[in-house]
């Protein structure tokens, strides 16, 4: 147990840091701008290679897990991602903060890639939901204190910091792991990494990215259908060449399980929901309901901090309950806040609006876990790098498609855009709900169907 603990510690620490990294710098952005003397505009490049680096690289990081072993992947990654972080303290310019950014976002793929099948090498296969309910917690945690940790940094000290905090982070993560994450066994001797698919998956996942960002940022229409025709290309030809392999990338072998594949759809369907809804709440809180930043900031903080205690409840409920009907329960009362939300009345009080958001991160929180679990534990043992790649894609894919959607929704219906954004995050939720409900249907996988006798 002891060693559980340390080892559990040491994914935590790096989970933690990749998923506030990918938030701390948002509300720094004016500072930085004017700090490096670059645009509002360009300074998105600061968010947004972070966030294409992790995209394009987790599936490859993943499988080379699966290869060498999620140990090594994970403290490489973890490296690479804290000497970054030293890079993006010490930059002077766009061009070197963004590099520094690249390389962070590539080391936050490594870690992100494996973090969850190490989960299942660290617990026994009984407890695994409970694992995933802490991990479950340590996102929700880290995704919340990213703009307060900022808000902090930059209250003491220049922007730089906001890296250099990863600093000591990140070798308190590395001694560690180094120390207490168990050794996995290989199972694929005979296989090599090919380097081909990964630059082909990088392009596929990246031109898919940027032709979502360019849309919802206004690109010229000729440009995007140029990359669309490119990516149409690209991706027949990475499909092609995946469903012949015997350990894919992409992991079509795991998609023809069918709760895998029915599990990840609800995950996409439960993250774009979120994201829609977190991204649309602070300008609907600030310009219908008239509150400023700082109060709109700790209101929506009732979200997430539900979650850090329904998710490890959710981990545990899961030895007990199908993770089909907890999942889908948790979405259809995530669906019940949103909805509850687009009908506010029209000078809410507080309360008004913290019931609403609890109700949403609960029904959140009791879906998160299980889902997981239910994710990781119907892959074979040898192909776990894989489905922890797929659980994290499938959460990238929902909140990079719902962040990008918002984005639409700001530019088709100015005048309603908020209010039409929580009515789509509702549907989302609820279509989530459905396609959860569905998995009791199918055979639950060994280690999660013994304990559903019990019950």
């Amino acid at each position: 147990m002891p060693r559980r603990l340390w080892a559990i510690l040491a994914v935590a620490f790096g989970v933690s840091l990749s998923v506030i990294d990918s938030t701390i710098a948002n509300v720094a952005l004016p500072t930085i701008s004017r700090a490096l003397g670059i645009s509002s505009a360009d300074s998105i490049w600061i968010v947004n290679a972070y966030q294409l680096a992790i995209m394009v690289s987790l599936l490859s990081f993943s499988a080379l897990g699966d290869l060498i072993g999620y140990r090594k992947v994970y403290i490489g990654g973890l490296a690479l991602f804290t000497a970054a972080s030293v890079g993006c303290a010490l930059s002077q310019s766009l061009g070197t903060l963004v590099a520094g950014r690249i390389f962070q976002g590539f080391g936050a793929a490594a870690v992100t890639s494996v973090n969850t099948t190490l989960i299942r090498v660290i617990y026994p296969r009984s407890q695994l939901g409970r694992g995933m309910g802490i991990n479950a917690t340590v996102v929700a945690v880290s995704s919340v204190a990213g703009p307060t940790l900022a808000a902090g940094v930059l209250a003491a000290a220049d922007w730089p910091w906001l890296f250099a905090v990863n600093i000591p982070v990140g070798i308190t993560a590395l001694v560690l792991s180094y120390r207490h994450l168990p050794q996995n066994s290989v199972r694929v001797r005979d296989h090599r990494f090919d380097w081909r698919d990964a630059v082909m998956n990088a392009l596929t996942f990246g031109l898919l990215m940027a032709s979502v960002e360019g849309y919802s940022h206004g690109v010229d229409l000729r440009i995007i259908a140029a990359g669309v025709a490119v990516l149409l290309l690209i991706g027949y030809l990475f499909i092609r060449r995946q469903l012949r392999e015997e350990y894919p990338i992409l992991p079509f072998d795991l998609l023809r399980i069918p709760i895998f594949s029915v599990s990840v759809a609800t995950s996409i369907c439960s993250f774009l929901g979120q994201m829609l809804a977190l991204v649309a709440l602070p300008f609907y809180l600030q310009h219908a309901c008239g509150y400023d930043d700082v109060s709109t900031g700790l209101l929506l903080t009732a979200w997430p901090a539900v979650i850090m205690v329904v998710a490890p409840v959710a981990g545990i409920l899961v030895e007990h309950i199908h993770a089909g009907l907890l999942g889908g329960v948790g979405l259809l009362a995530m669906t019940a806040g949103l909805f509850l939300l687009t009908f506010l009345p029209e000078h809410p009080t507080d309360f008004e609006i913290v019931w609403r958001l609890v109700l949403c991160g609960a029904g959140f929180g009791l879906f998160q876990s299980p889902n997981n679990s239910i994710l990781i534990a119907s892959a074979p043992p040898e192909r776990s790098g894989s489905a922890s790649g797929m659980l994290a894609t499938a959460r990238l894919v929902g909140q990079t498609t719902g962040a990008a959607l918002m984005a639409l929704l700001f530019h088709i219906v100015p005048e309603n855009s908020t209010h039409t954004a929580l009515m789509l995050a509702g549907c989302f939720a609820f279509a989530g709900a459905a396609i959860s409900f569905s998995r009791l249907s199918l055979p639950l996988p060994e280690g999660l169907e013994r304990h559903k006798h019990h019950a």
